[in-house]
């Protein structure tokens, strides 16, 4: 079985031969960056499966970084976890919203990096999928959501989501007409529960609704007032 391969960036070097060392210990294939310049020159040649991103970085800032890789379509899919000193819950808020698909706050454990690493790739990976579900697709009023692709179209015409609006698309066509809370949103799209900030999923809803709007589709997401939201049946 191939090795997943991880990219750190950190620019202290005793967290960087830390982490290597038993992230490879743990099975994983380690690249190792100390600043964004040489973390672009090794995503750009390098097959990556997930980003560790420190907050704190000499040349750009983690979440100028994180914005920076959702917005380019090379690197808008690659899972990124953000690692900081900074425990502020508003630090936690910005991250997840910009595209973070987990957080973690220094001093941590090992432990708990490769758990968090290995719930992350699961969750945005395939493993243990049959071909029937990887190839699967969903339709609607000329919306077409494609998992195997990854993409969106209207009537062939591409419709650009992030990783998470591209989740949150498909759960909620995948369950049309049932009420998704908040809570699952929260807990089947970032994985677990963060519990009293459900406005992430808002903001990321109200994103995906914009997108959807240009092509007249933004009441195919229906808000049920105090739960959660629904996709629209036919």
């Amino acid at each position: 079985m191939a090795k997943y391969a991880v990219l750190i960036i950190d620019d202290e070097e005793h967290i960087l031969e830390l982490m290597e060392y038993n992230l490879s210990t743990n099975g994983f294939k380690v690249f190792t960056a100390t600043c964004i310049k040489e973390a672009d020159e090794i995503l750009k040649n390098e097959k990556i499966d997930l980003v560790l991103l420190d907050i704190m970085l000499p040349d750009l800032d983690g979440m100028s970084a994180l914005k920076k890789y959702r917005q380019d379509a090379h690197t808008k899919n690659i899972p990124i976890i953000m690692v900081t000193a900074k425990a502020e819950e508003i630090d936690k808020i910005i991250g997840l919203e910009l595209g973070a698909d987990d957080y973690i706050t220094k001093p941590f454990s090992v432990r708990e990096v490769v758990a968090r690493i290995n719930a992350v790739i699961r969750r945005n990976g395939r493993a243990g999928q049959s071909a029937e579900e990887v190839a699967e697709e969903y339709a609607h009023k000329g919306l077409r959501l494609d998992i195997e692709s990854h993409s969106v179209c209207y009537q062939e015409q591409v419709i650009e989501l992030t990783f998470k609006e591209f989740e949150i698309l498909k759960l909620l066509m995948k369950n049309k007409g049932r009420v998704m809370t908040r809570e699952v949103l929260l807990d089947r799209i970032w994985g677990y529960e963060y519990v009293g900030e459900t406005r992430t999923v808002d903001v990321h809803i109200r994103y995906l609704r914009s997108k959807l709007s240009q092509y007249g589709l933004e009441e195919c997401i229906e808000t049920v007032r105090g739960v959660g939201y629904r996709f629209e049946k036919e």
